[in-house]
């Protein structure tokens, strides 16, 4: 039987993967703690450790895994900006879910924009409290709008397809564009230039940091909304808040923080908090935040589960690992194995 040990756990994650490990001969432990350097010793003995997106997988971390037996780290999401890929090489593999449900955060993503556009969060608060006027809740029709969609993998092409059912315009950029999606690629100062909304849809990288800055918010039309359920930091958030202030920027919908490996996930109502950006942007009156819960439908956890308990599965079982992160591939631009087979 398999061991592995999964961190930052919520009730929400057991009730999918218990039942999942259970069917597939793994045998799973819980713990709420996130994996750090302070927690990794209570990985010792697994074979297989599961990860989120918070949990710090750094260089030192990955030794101590190494060290301990570990023999696979299993993300059970997407994006891995929080792994040393490069320090892992060689010593542990790792494993992700690629696309677990597209629709659920392309879903959110225009949720929040709806909410933010139609000051939906502002009604509703008023009616709780009998208040029924109208006054400031005027917002804007997307019909005929344009959308400036950046990167169009599985979740951005779903929210191409939703702003289109809107009515709107869509632009969209992509270092690496489908040719065949019918999608309007366009530079990335284009795209800053001409949207209406902004949609941030594409992976944390050295390229990507702070993709939204001073310099990218000054080619902004007055009053973009820009919205954003990949990661925080794609957004320099005092840049952000400089917008906002200047009247630059005429919404921010957040599901991802650059900071919020503190703060989500987390019941911090009885605390004061210590970050002053995240005081400082809950303050204003166009900025909604939810705490990077895009993911979050019966549909995407199902498939997270399911997917991460097969690739530690087949990993075991049959060396195959169809989802692996390979640093030699991601940096030596060439592929030297295999996909049915383990990267080394």
């Amino acid at each position: 039987m398999i061991k592995a040990i999964m961190f930052d756990t919520r009730q929400y994650d057991k009730e999918f993967f218990v039942g999942e490990c259970e069917k597939n001969s793994v045998k799973l432990k819980t713990i709420e703690a996130k994996l750090n350097e302070d927690t990794v010793e209570l990985a010792k003995g697994y074979e297989c450790v599961i990860v989120f997106v918070n949990d710090d997988v750094n260089g030192t971390v990955i030794e101590r895994l190494a060290e301990g037996g570990t023999k696979l780290i299993a993300l059970r999401c997407a994006g891995y900006n929080n792994v040393d890929v490069k320090a892992a090489f060689g010593k542990i593999h790792i494993v992700r879910v690629p696309a677990y449900s597209p629709e659920a955060v392309a879903e959110h993503a225009m949720a929040l924009l709806l909410t933010s556009v139609r000051k939906i969060h502002k009604s509703f608060i008023r009616t709780r409290d009998f208040n029924f006027t109208l006054n400031g809740l005027v917002g804007f029709n997307l019909h005929g709008k344009t959308a400036g969609v950046v990167g169009t993998g599985k979740i951005g092409k779903r929210f191409i397809d939703i702003c289109r059912g809107f009515g709107m315009r869509v632009i969209a950029y992509d270092p690496f564009p489908d040719t065949s999606a019918g999608i309007e690629y366009v530079t990335l100062d284009s795209l800053f230039r001409e949207s209406d909304v902004i949609s941030l849809h594409c992976p944390l990288t050295k390229d990507t940091k702070h993709l939204i800055n001073e310099r990218s918010i000054g080619t902004m039309k007055d009053g973009v909304v820009i919205v954003n359920t990949s990661r925080g930091a794609l957004i320099e958030s005092e840049a952000l808040i400089e917008g906002i202030k200047k009247k630059k920027i005429g919404g921010a919908c957040l599901d991802v923080y650059e900071e919020e490996s503190d703060l989500f996930f987390e019941d911090l109502s009885g605390e004061i908090v210590e970050d002053d950006v995240m005081a400082r942007l809950l303050t204003l009156p166009n900025v909604i935040v939810t705490s990077h819960q895009g993911f979050l439908t019966d549909e995407a956890l199902s498939n997270i589960a399911s997917v991460t308990v097969r690739n530690i599965v087949r990993f075991f079982g049959e060396g195959v690992t169809e989802n692996e992160i390979c640093y030699l591939c991601e940096n030596v631009g060439e592929c030297r194995k295999d996909r049915k087979k383990r990267c080394f």
